[in-house]
């Protein structure tokens, strides 16, 4: 009976040792569900993490870096663009039924990566803006990856007309034709409208042409600076423009004036985008000699809401031919603007604040992009000197979103009490330009310890010091003496009663035979 109770006894604690064994492996799946799930399979990154810019009808050749991170042996690698099914999607000439590479076997790890190289020509009407591609990675007929990447493309420039072109009749009548010249996205652009007299087109009119082919002189713009080169929304900045006279003729008495668009979602904060930081908006210059060239300056504040884009201000021109006829004419100038990455990293949050080496660490922590702005591409890297290094991918949090950084770090050498971890954290902005950021965590990494130490050291304190082992033992050793002593009392006390009722016994013996005889 007794065995049989010892028995459910131990068949009951293994019960609940089982049962609770994986309680524990459910939560940490539910909490922490990179820890049992396999690592990152392929990744396809842009080579040097550089955005590409093509010009129209330009020919170049875009690579692409492939990395297998499973920890496997991946075979029958393919990597494909996504053409779309429009020109709005694909910037480039379709000129291969299928751009589908085959880079074969790749094996696990950094030095097995392998590159991928695409040959693209930009299409002719394609204007200058900026396109987001797919690229697909499949591995045995598996889709293991699928990632957007940049590109910015460039307008063809338009033919301005020449005075040869004039003189022969092949521009556009008085003023000649229009002038347009694109840069690239990051650096803005500009355009050139027509010039005209005031009051009509030019000719023999009572405001008569200067020249007698009927030309009207014409000033266009060249190309424009901005001091610093990057406008920030909420700065001031300076705008030279450069100005060219393309007439045979001289040109005074001019006045320039700049207006910016407006913009604001309200009567409250709508506002031209562009203001003079002193002054007015109007510039005047005293002339230009034929062909020749000058520039215009003046302070400008950005609006501080701008959002990141080129904004266009207008330039319209008044000035004079040698006959004191006026003359009216308009450029656009497009002036892109930046605004800063904003953002906060709340505090960390480490479970448990120390750990042993070869055991890890949860951190968490969270992102709040406050800026105007979408962060690309965000990877948070933690490493230190007691600690394996750790990378974390967020990806892209839009303006006013929030970011989850969730870390496992694992105890490499044992620290001198808290040790410093670092997390650098990585973004880049529409252009793909990195950005990087740190705050730093301590985290103590201890000796690893055996199953019976760790078990025994995860008794209470309160437990182990309200024991007192040695005034039990003085105790138990007190009352086992005090117990032998009872024992042997008792012992000797019955042996003498047993004597004296032997003695009594015989005694009563002879009596009864002395009165016999």
């Amino acid at each position: 009976m007794q065995k049989r109770i010892q028995k459910e006894i131990g068949n009951n604690c293994l019960k609940r040792i089982i049962v609770a064994f994986l309680a524990v492996i459910m939560m940490t799946t539910m909490l922490h569900p990179q820890m049992v799930q396999a690592a990152t399979g392929i990744t396809i990154e842009s080579k040097d993490n550089k955005v590409p810019t093509y010009k129209a009808g330009e020919k170049k050749t875009w690579t692409f870096t492939v990395t297998n991170h499973s920890g496997n042996t991946m075979n029958n690698v393919t990597v494909t663009p996504d053409l779309g099914d429009d020109n709005d999607v694909w910037p480039f000439k379709t000129e291969m039924q299928s751009y589908q590479q085959n880079i074969g076997t790749l094996e696990s790890g950094e030095s097995n990566s392998k590159e991928v190289k695409f040959d693209f020509t930009q299409r002719e009407d394609v204007q200058t803006s900026r396109y987001t591609l797919k690229f697909k990675v499949t591995a045995d007929g598996q889709e293991e990856a699928e990632k957007q990447f940049y590109v910015n493309t460039t307008a063809k420039p338009v033919q301005k007309d020449t005075d040869d072109d004039k003189d022969t009749g092949k521009g556009n009548g008085a003023g000649g034709g229009s002038d347009t010249s694109y840069q690239t996205p990051d650096a803005g652009g500009y355009s050139n409208g027509e010039a005209a007299y005031s009051g009509g087109s030019g000719g023999s009119t009572d405001g008569g042409a200067a020249s007698g082919n009927g030309s009207v002189p014409r000033v266009i713009v060249t190309g424009f600076t901005t001091d610093p080169a990057e406008v920030r929304a909420g700065s001031n900045f300076k705008l030279t423009i450069h100005l060219k006279n393309t007439s045979k003729m001289k040109v005074s008495n001019m006045l320039f004036d700049l207006s910016a668009p407006t913009e604001g979602s309200d009567e409250q904060t709508t506002s031209p985008a562009f203001l003079p930081s002193s002054g007015a908006s109007s510039i005047y210059l005293d002339s230009i000699a034929p062909n020749g060239t000058a520039d215009i300056s003046i302070e400008l504040n950005a609006k501080s809401d701008l959002l990141q884009k080129p904004y266009n201000m207008e330039l319209s021109m008044k000035y004079e031919d040698p006959n004191a006829t006026q003359v009216e004419g308009s450029s656009s100038i497009s002036i892109p603007v930046k605004q800063d990455a904003r953002f906060e990293i709340s505090d960390f949050e480490i479970s448990p604040q120390s750990v042993a080496v070869g055991e890890e660490a949860n951190v968490m922590c969270s992102l709040y992009n406050l800026g105007r702005i979408k962060l690309y591409n965000v990877k948070a890297t933690f490493e230190g000197k007691n600690i394996k290094k750790s990378e974390v991918f967020i990806g892209n949090i839009e303006s006013g979103a929030t970011g989850s950084i969730d870390a496992m770090l694992e105890g490499k050498k044992i620290s001198d009490g808290p040790a410093k971890v670092t997390m650098t954290l990585s973004y880049e902005d529409e252009s793909g330009n990195i950005s990087t950021t740190t705050k730093d965590l301590n985290l103590e990494v201890t000796e690893k310890v055996d199953d019976d130490e760790a078990a025994a050291s995860d008794m209470p304190e309160e437990t182990q010091k309200s024991f007192p082992v040695i005034p039990v033992v003085i105790a138990a050793v007190v009352i086992a003496v005090v117990a032998a002593v009872v024992i042997l009392k008792k012992r000797k006390k019955k042996q003498l009663a047993d004597i004296e009722e032997e003695e009594l016994l015989d005694e009563l013996e002879r009596s009864s035979e002395d009165e016999h005889q």
